[in-house]
């Protein structure tokens, strides 16, 4: 079963700031330099393309995947994956900007699991309630601590 990534307008507006300053950044000499060579210009362009497609990709190309035996949490080509059984909690989250997270919004949780370099991985299913029946399903021994609309703890 895979489940998108919720995006909302802060995360658009976030990635969106930040092409601008890539832009800035890799695109101002070409303003202020009258002795640019062609070659020079086409690497800029280019290396600005690049690195904005990256961002889009590692932005926009957010799943998370559950299969038999792990959940692969998938944002372009950083990949995890984690198995059922070093799952620990699942809890909700606001903070987006510390920790490792594959997320593209503020409404998110955060899933713990023992194997993890940080101890934990902040994602954001469109569909948070599916998401955790899920996972209860597979590893019936995770606990739960929502605090969003169906407030449950398990």
């Amino acid at each position: 079963m895979v489940f998108r990534s919720k995006v909302d307008q802060f995360f658009i507006n976030i990635i969106c700031i930040s092409i601008i300053i890539t832009g800035i950044a890799i695109l101002w000499p070409i303003l202020f330099d009258p002795e640019m060579t062609d070659g020079i210009l086409l690497m800029l362009l280019s290396i600005f393309i690049v690195t904005t497609g990256f961002i889009v990709w590692v932005s926009f190309d957010i799943k998370y995947t559950m299969f038999e035996d792990y959940l692969l949490v998938k944002a372009g080509p950083v990949r995890s994956k984690i198995s059922y059984e070093e799952i620990t909690l699942i809890t909700t989250t606001k903070d987006i900007f510390t920790g490792y997270r594959l997320l593209s919004s503020r409404d998110a949780l955060e899933v713990f699991y023992k194997s993890g370099w940080m101890g934990s991985v902040k994602i954001s299913p469109e569909d948070k309630q599916s998401f955790i029946s899920e996972i209860k399903k597979r590893s019936p021994d995770v606990k739960v601590n929502i605090s969003d609309g169906y407030n449950r703890r398990d």
